[in-house]
């Protein structure tokens, strides 16, 4: 999990649910649940984005009842599962035709492009209303959708700035777009080989991308804009190439 400020459990929250490419959706039909997987990507604002079929079972119930959950779950410290950090969303959905927030989703799941076009598949937004963050055995937060969501001055300054920043650095830092992605995948060799490219970014960190591998980067703190952002790339390269592995 990420080093969050302390008691900044939002943040943390936050980083998770950026990070993991899987989760578990529960709705309900009839008052029946039912959980499946799927596979989300969050929107700057942290609205969770989903890439549904009409012919699956979950979307169907989505469109009859919009109240439902998400489970985000990290990797277990210990042989212990209960040891793995976990978010718990509660939200409403909906569907939604918003091609910016498509390309965002397809940048998180760049290998979904071979479906992306299907006519049975279809944009949905979750809402997050309220959470609860496990950040491992024993240690449970409940937080608010205003404890939770990224500050809205942070998301519009890094919006304004996101494709500007994309553009630098995907011209002027391929080095160290790879030294971080070598980095983020354990000193890895791939990751220094591999043509990699920052395909989005957001206050609390960023998505790199080669090929159909999508890596995050999440950032020490929230950033507020667009030179906080700039400082945390610095910073990632920097200790990349300091690493013992480099």
């Amino acid at each position: 999990m990420a080093e969050a400020p302390a008691e900044d459990h939002g943040f943390a929250a936050r980083c998770l649910m950026r990070a993991v490419p899987a989760a578990t959706l529960a709705t309900q039909s009839d008052g029946q649940p039912f959980a499946s997987l799927v596979t989300p990507a969050c929107a700057p604002d942290l609205s969770v984005l989903l890439w549904l079929s009409s012919l699956s079972e979950h979307t169907r119930q989505l469109a009859r009842e919009p109240r439902c959950a998400l489970l985000f779950q990290g990797e277990a410290a210990e042989a212990n599962p209960q040891t793995a950090p976990r978010v718990s969303v509660t939200g409403l959905a909906e569907r939604i035709e918003d091609a910016a927030l498509k390309a965002r989703w397809l940048a998180r799941h760049p290998y979904a492009a071979l479906y992306a076009d299907f006519a049975d598949f279809s944009l949905w937004r979750l809402a997050p209303q309220a959470a609860l963050l496990v950040g491992g055995f024993a240690r449970a937060h409940r937080l608010r959708a205003a404890q939770l969501l990224p500050e809205p001055a942070h998301v519009a300054a890094i919006a304004a700035a996101e494709a500007e920043i994309i553009a630098h650095v995907n011209a002027d830092h391929p080095d160290a777009l790879a030294v971080i992605a070598a980095q983020l995948a354990g000193g890895a060799g791939d990751g220094v080989a591999a043509a990699w490219r920052l395909v989005a970014v957001d206050p609390d960190g960023c998505d790199l991308a080669a090929g159909e591998r999508v890596l995050r980067l999440p950032f020490r703190r929230p950033a507020p804009d667009a030179d906080a952002v700039r400082r945390a790339l610095i910073l990632a390269a920097r200790e990349a190439r300091a690493a013992p592995h480099q």
